[in-house]
């Protein structure tokens, strides 16, 4: 008995010792991979730097992750090329190491830079893999995946005024994750999902082969279309298909609050949004304001749209289909597609396309404590719903309390749920994202619940 104990204690000291020296070994094996020192030592970040934290932090979009609580990678990698991402790949698994992969890191719940088990991990972060080759006449684009939608859009939009890409339009969101989640955004009602219009990947997998559609066989290709980032290889680079749109589009925005018969415009909404022709994307932001006739609290539904074509087409449409909505030309406002996209997160009307490159978020979340989480709605909600969940918006903690609702229909109806790994297809009528934002205990009850 003594000497099987004396045994195992051994192996337990020495698993131990080993366990203590993964992240060396990884440098270590990882060095020997680079060839090039001075490279290594400026795209290789660990804990001793001094700019780990701010490499770290750079993309995190919720404080949530950023705690001292919160379980950090031993190493930050930034490749430069496939090479860097096959060494990094390569030293993981033979250390044993996990591999988190990100491209703009605005999961939320922060998968692409930590972990919530206890298990050492590395990032490898795309941010240097930012490549976008626009082709015109074959109408598609190879797009490396740490670059961003915004930067995607800026090309395209450097190229032709009527091309476009079905994705979303926060402009700072990494594609590779993006399309690794499905990709949708204001023109899947007419063209589907950023992830329905991929021809073409380039794939490093676990044993750091480069595969592209036909080498990666159809299951792996239609896997990494909506099955999750970084979950069956790293996505270096993406073929798209690009779709036609007019020279311009025309958006619009019209709020209304609970004095204005908000809830009875949101009830009847549901009937009609996903109805609407495929050329009209639909949205409804729900948030507290002070009103303007009494500055009491009240509950703002703020109605957005974009549609292919003028306003001389729209508000016919919108007076035919939802009158009760009352939209009338002043609140309609013509601009090219890309330009579009930065109206949809409140960027003011006129900015510079240039803002598209701008890698960094500036919204009313960033850099605080927030949650977030969608629901997929297939049947219509009573009106009796709504005026019981008002109340919710008045509560301690709820100023920055949100929902949006996002019409689905039009192509989504015509695409089986089995073609990609996004189930959300048919018999959906829309989808709520709920954005809650407040002091780290309130979020900690909240996901904990």
């Amino acid at each position: 008995m003594f000497p099987f104990l004396l045994i195992v204690l051994l192996s337990l000291s020495w698993r131990t010792s080993a366990s203590a020296q993964p992240a060396q070994e990884f440098l270590h094996c990882l060095s020997l991979r680079f060839h090039n020192s001075s490279s290594f030592a400026k795209l290789v970040y660990t804990q001793h730097n001094s700019s780990y934290s701010s490499v770290l932090k750079s993309s995190a979009q919720s404080l949530r992750f950023t705690t001292p609580s919160t379980p950090t990678p031993l190493a930050i990698v930034t490749p430069l090329h496939a090479p860097h991402i096959q060494a990094a790949v390569h030293c993981c698994r033979k250390h044993g190491l996990q591999v988190r992969t990100r491209s703009g890191g605005h999961d939320f719940e922060g998968l692409s830079y930590t972990t919530a088990y206890k298990v050492p991990f590395v990032v490898i972060d795309l941010v240097n893999l930012r490549s976008v080759q626009v082709n015109v006449e074959k109408a598609t684009v190879w797009v490396e995946s740490g670059a961003t939608i915004g930067e995607l859009y800026y090309e395209i939009a450097r190229k032709s005024r009527t091309l476009a890409f079905p994705a979303g339009i926060g402009h700072t969101v990494g594609l590779g994750g993006h399309l690794s989640g499905g990709g949708y955004g204001v023109l899947f009602r007419k063209y589907g999902l950023g992830a329905d219009n991929v021809i073409d990947a380039r794939l490093i997998d676990v044993k750091g082969r480069i595969l592209d559609k036909k080498s990666m066989g159809e299951d792996l290709f239609w896997a990494i279309r909506g099955g999750g980032g970084g979950s069956f290889g790293i996505v270096l680079a993406w073929k798209l298909k690009l779709v036609p749109v007019p020279a311009n589009v025309t958006v619009f925005t019209l709020s209304k609050t609970l004095e204005q018969n908000a809830t009875e415009l949101v009830h009847q909404w549901q009937y009609i949004a996903h109805k609407l022709p495929k050329e009209i994307h639909t949205s409804i932001i729900i948030s507290r304001v002070n009103s303007s006739e009494n500055e009491k609290m009240t509950v703002q539904a703020s109605f957005t749209g974009i549609f292919l074509g003028s306003t001389d087409e729209l508000v016919p449409l919108i007076e035919e289909k939802f009158p009760q909505l009352g939209i009338v030309k002043e609140d309609c406002f013509e601009m090219s597609w890309a330009e579009s996209n930065l109206c949809a997160t409140q960027c003011p009307i006129g900015v510079s396309l240039e803002t598209l490159l701008e890698r960094s978020q500036k919204s009313v979340l960033s850099k605080t404590f927030f949650k977030a989480k969608s629901d997929y709605v297939k049947q219509l909600i009573p009106e009796s719903a709504f005026q019981g969940l008002w109340p919710k918006f008045y509560e301690d903690g709820a100023k920055f309390a949100s929902m949006v609702f996002v019409a689905f229909g039009g192509k989504m109806e015509e695409i089986s749920e089995t073609e990609s790994p996004y189930p959300h297809r048919a018999g959906n009528l829309y989808s709520i994202l709920y954005v809650w934002t407040g002091k780290k205990r309130k979020i900690k009850l909240l996901t904990s619940s």
